[in-house]
């Protein structure tokens, strides 16, 4: 048990992001690494140039890193947005718009998770005309997923940082998952649970992994406080990691924590070499 035991990868989002987009799958292998995930990365566009994507395709190639998880378009992120499905009028346009360029993007690099951000609460918005809209986007994102053999993630975010995110506790993100469940038939809708963000709700993190193991397609860490590397903060990640495989979780792991002041390569100091490559 323990970390060695974990199958993990990097999020070339938050980490390596002092490189250029497509010099970052080859810094991760060369750290050590087979598999990584991203944010979608052409924040200004849901539907960037055919040459773009074939771009990044080469990269992760080159590199011999595999994709295993991709957001859809998400508005500005970093920055203010978080997620674009449940926003009326343009953004939830350009989400739709972004539904078959990003599945299709994900088939072509054999990557199998979609995570797909629900979005803030917009002033002058009934929340319930967002959380219809949200519904109605999610099936269509659900289905394109399935369409290219992934699931589709459903991610809980933390109210410190993410004020206007309606979906700040374990159970409103199971609630989604379940609702789009219903509604395609396909139960490829998955809980992203994010012990860092789960954290910063001050959750019970063991309760949470006993409750929704079961329902889980993927998950992220970072150490609280800080959101740094594990053991820079005061989590117990891998004792938590235990608990998860022990509830059945048999999935990835992404890494998606700051790596400070230092380069991001010398970040990785907790985790042996040899428990890096995917396996």
């Amino acid at each position: 048990m323990g970390y060695p035991d974990q199958r993990f990868d990097v999020n070339l989002s938050i980490l390596f992001t002092e490189l250029p987009l497509l010099e970052r799958p080859a810094a991760a292998a060369a750290a050590g690494f087979t598999a990584v995930e991203l944010w979608w990365p052409w924040i200004e566009t849901p539907t960037p140039p055919q040459a773009e994507l074939d771009a990044l395709k080469k990269a992760l190639d080159d590199a011999g890193t595999q994709l295993v998880g991709l957001n859809f378009y998400a508005g500005q992120l970093p920055g203010p947005d978080r997620g674009a499905l449940s926003v009326p009028g343009t953004e939830s346009d350009r989400f739709r718009a972004n539904i078959e360029v990003a599945a299709d993007f994900a088939a072509s690099v054999g990557c199998t998770a979609l995570n797909a951000l629900y979005g803030n609460r917009v002033e002058g918005a009934d929340p319930q005309v967002q959380d219809a809209l949200a519904l109605e986007n999610l099936v269509l994102a659900a289905r394109a997923a399935d369409r290219v053999g992934a699931i589709l993630l459903v991610e809980t975010l933390n109210k410190p940082e993410s004020p206007l995110y309606p979906l700040v506790s374990a159970p409103a993100a199971i609630e989604v998952v379940d609702k789009v469940n219903a509604a395609t038939g396909l139960g490829n809708a998955k809980f992203l649970l994010d012990l860092y963000h789960l954290s910063m709700n001050g959750e019970d993190l063991s309760q949470v992994i006993k409750a929704y193991a079961a329902k889980t397609g993927h998950v992220q860490i970072a150490d609280n406080p800080g959101r740094g590397a594990p053991g820079t903060g005061s989590l117990p990640l891998e004792q938590l990691l235990d608990e998860l495989k022990d509830a059945g979780y048999a999935g990835r792991v992404g890494l998606e924590y700051k790596p400070g002041d230092r380069p991001s390569a010398e970040s990785f100091d907790w985790l042996p070499a040899s428990a890096r490559a995917a396996h």
